[in-house]
């Protein structure tokens, strides 16, 4: 088609009945990616889920690309491969993102968001014994901390990523300050529970299938879950540089609407959930027991003493697109909290510095052309688990309200 046709024809109305006319029109005249295999890097997590599904039920041909999933070992090398282009996408924390465009988790380079891919679904786990001492929620960890001094130390994933945040607002919430209180060292996902298990942290912030994991191999407990620090927080974000965005802005979209399409399958049913499951435990991918992933995707969890429940927020791939959007007040959250805890010196321009790593334009074209929910505004408000509100107004003042902090 040409463009001028492809104009005509949607001035009649006809986008709905010409497969990818949408896109063809936003870019164009030719909605080609312009480059047609995608390496995308992920790690050993539940949350990878999206990804790979994308890749293995064949969503991305449909959009005339080839998603490569490249299976990672740690944050830190998921980012230099970002960085220097080994990788052109990735499965990854907003924070890392965040913490290399402002330069604070490694070189400083210009990076984007493309879409939020999941919402809740990490824990917060307590090496077993702590739990023998009392110390099984947050509250009762402080107590203990308080009466038994020595050194605590905790694991987190990745200096400026989610789980390090989840941890520290978390802990910061019962008067604990981690950067003052508490030893705090960065472990790779998939290390974590072999580092519990040798006895190198009282407790640590994962996403799935580790939390569930210390607990099918009886070393530790679950002592909350991040759905319970923040509900529907943002997590893992499909990351790529800004060069990358820019220069393939086709490409970009056409990944956004084939992970989209494996993130509405994903959450379609229990069928489609546990297919899921069974796929992402295999060795190419997360390498554990299906046992260890498919409880807690539907929302089934125990805390390893005794205590059952289902979690109506457990984590969700699509949840009829309220997932995906990429919220500039998330990005900014992220940043609100860097500020906190040392990480940046001074307060950035938090909005302007949102607008430039979330790709809102290029997401919502990709919706749009699926039909895919969009909400009204580019920012959302939330209460966390202290009673905060965090809406995006006033980020300074948000960053230095808190009691503890560096």
């Amino acid at each position: 088609m040409t463009r001028r046709s492809v104009i005509q024809a949607a001035a009649a109305g006809a986008a709905g009945m010409i497969p990818g006319l949408q896109s063809a029109v936003y870019a164009a005249g030719s909605d080609k990616p312009e480059k047609e295999e995608v390496r995308i890097g992920f790690i050993p997590l539940t949350d990878c889920a999206s990804v790979v599904m994308a890749s293995v039920l064949g969503f991305d041909k449909k959009y005339g690309i080839k998603i490569i999933p490249t299976k990672e070992a740690s944050w830190a090398g998921v980012r230099d491969k970002l960085v220097n282009g080994e990788l052109d996408m990735a499965h990854v924390l907003w924070g890392l993102i965040y913490g290399v465009q402002m330069g604070v988790s490694g070189p400083k380079k210009d990076m984007a968001i493309l879409m939020n891919l999941n919402h809740n679904g990490q824990a917060i786990t307590l090496s077993k014994k702590l739990a023998d001492k009392g110390a099984v929620d947050g509250a009762s960890l402080a107590k203990l901390m308080a009466a038994e001094k020595r050194e605590y130390t905790f694991a987190q994933t990745f200096p400026t990523g989610t789980h390090a945040m989840w941890l520290y607002y978390w802990l910061a919430s019962v008067g604990v300050n981690p950067m003052k209180d508490a030893k705090v060292i960065t472990v790779p996902p998939p290390q974590m529970v072999a580092n519990m298990r040798v006895g190198n942290m009282d407790g640590y912030c994962v996403g799935e299938p580790w939390g569930h994991r210390a607990i099918i191999d009886g070393i530790g407990i679950t002592a909350t879950t991040t759905q319970d620090i923040w509900k529907d927080h943002p997590e893992k974000a499909l990351g790529t540089t800004g060069d990358f965005a820019k220069k393939y802005p086709n490409t970009c979209r056409a990944v956004i609407m084939a992970i989209l399409e494996a993130s509405r399958w994903i959450d379609a049913g229990l069928q489609n959930k546990m297919k899921m499951a069974e796929t992402v435990a295999d060795k190419a991918y997360v390498n554990t027991s299906v046992d260890a992933i498919n409880q807690r995707i539907l929302g089934r969890y125990q805390n390893g003493l005794g205590k059952t429940w289902d979690d109506p927020n457990h984590m969700k791939f699509f949840n009829d697109g309220v997932v995906n959007f990429p919220y500039l007040s998330d990005g900014m959250w992220f940043l609100t909290q860097h500020k906190r805890w040392g990480l940046l010196k001074d307060h950035p321009d938090y909005l302007a510095v949102a607008k430039q790593v979330n790709q809102t334009e290029l997401y919502k074209q990709a919706a749009s052309a699926l039909k895919v929910n969009l909400p009204k505004s580019d920012m959302r408000s939330s209460k966390l688990v202290d009673g905060v509100v965090w809406e995006g107004k006033d980020p300074a003042k948000y960053a230095d309200g808190f009691k503890v902090k560096v």
